[in-house]
């Protein structure tokens, strides 16, 4: 059916497709950033329950590297912080992508719709 599609419809089509892949791009990206964060939360609570003399490490890179508390605990929460600013930012692209999905849908259907005689003019119809 793509074939017998006008250029303009078959333009249409291809950035819906490409707006779809972005879609799930997004999602993947928002979902792994919600499971970091979790880890992070999760992390953050079970150091809240240690004592602050207890012996610590972090990892960097394959190494274990012994670390403060107060370190520690600065470090995890200024990346739990940063995971929810991702979060959220993951999330409006989420939908500013959704909605430009529906918009364009939504002309591609009317273009379809119309092409029997819609002419250039679009959606709009006349009237001002």
């Amino acid at each position: 059916m793509q074939g017998n599609l006008p250029p303009e419809a078959q333009e249409k089509l291809e950035e819906l497709q490409d707006l779809q892949e972005t879609a799930q791009k997004v999602a993947a990206q928002r979902e792994q950033a919600e499971s970091t964060l979790t880890e992070s939360e999760t992390a953050l609570s079970a150091l809240e329950e240690l004592d602050e003399d207890t012996m610590m490490y972090r990892e960097v890179g394959e190494l274990l590297v012994e670390t403060e508390y107060d370190t520690a605990e600065e470090e995890l929460e200024d990346k739990v912080d940063s995971l929810e600013i991702r979060v959220e930012q993951l999330k409006k692209q989420e939908q500013r992508v959704q909605q430009q999905f529906e918009s364009l849908q939504e002309e591609l259907q009317q273009m379809l719709q119309g092409s029997g005689g819609g002419g250039p003019m679009g959606p709009g119809g006349a009237g001002a």
